[in-house]
């Protein structure tokens, strides 16, 4: 029983850390005046928050480290498996986004680009999903805690397929997609989306578990929310 509660604890102060850290990072991230050079706040405070979570979480991987030498899987791994994954994933989700895009015009569903279509919004907010979004959101749903969360939790699932750490990962992945504030206290989110990132998070970390590296699940991340972005940004200047 106490090794039962000390596993449960020990997700439980994981999960907190792994949806606390971000909202330290947004906190950093507010202390800088991004007027001058994003006006629509559509991409510089959000780069900035995603470095700042990011720093955090390889100081701890660092930390940890230090004091007992766990792998995060840092290194390029498997090349022929991870590059296996990336590609089959960019044809699959490319795929994905053709049927999505097509049923959402046809039920007039479709939500424009959030900001003002303009060359600094559009471009600046694609590179924050290149180069941040994956990297930024892979080290710590993957690397950091796939592996802290496999110091307790051995067992497999879905017929020994993936790991129980990867599923309580891509689980808490999913609540980082739920919005919420303590003063005054709202929680909002949309079921579909924490769902959607739930099912990403199961691939991520299979590829990550797979190809032994962090490296080619940050590409599929970044590759997914480039293309979906990108798709946005195309039909909202056709429609508009």
């Amino acid at each position: 029983m106490s090794k039962v509660l000390k596993s449960v604890s020990w997700v439980l102060f994981l999960t907190v850390m792994l949806l606390g850290v971000p909202k330290i990072a947004g906190v950093i991230a507010d202390v800088f005046d991004y007027g001058i050079i994003d006006p629509d706040g559509s991409f510089a405070w959000i780069s900035v928050h995603h470095i700042a979570q990011a720093a955090i979480f390889l100081l701890l991987i660092l930390g940890v480290r230090f004091a007992n030498p766990l792998d995060f899987k840092l290194g390029w791994g498997d090349r022929k498996v991870g590059k296996h994954y990336v590609l089959r994933f960019t044809l699959l989700f490319s795929l994905y986004q053709i049927v999505a895009y097509a049923l959402v015009l046809l039920t007039k569903s479709f939500q424009p680009f959030v900001y003002p279509m303009t060359l600094k919004n559009v471009i600046g907010y694609l590179g924050f999903q290149l180069f941040l979004s994956g990297p930024s959101e892979e080290l710590i749903f993957r690397a950091f805690a796939i592996t802290m969360l496999g110091l307790v939790v051995k067992r497999r699932a879905f017929s020994e397929k993936t790991s129980l750490a990867n599923v309580i990962a891509a689980v808490i992945f999913g609540l980082a997609h739920v919005r919420f504030s303590f003063a005054p206290f709202e929680v909002s989110y949309s079921i579909m989306q924490v769902l959607f990132s739930i099912g990403m998070g199961l691939l991520y970390g299979d590829c990550y578990e797979k190809s032994g590296s962090v490296f080619y699940p940050m590409m599929m991340h970044s590759i997914g929310n480039v293309l979906s972005v990108s798709t946005t940004v195309l039909i909202t200047m056709l429609v508009q």
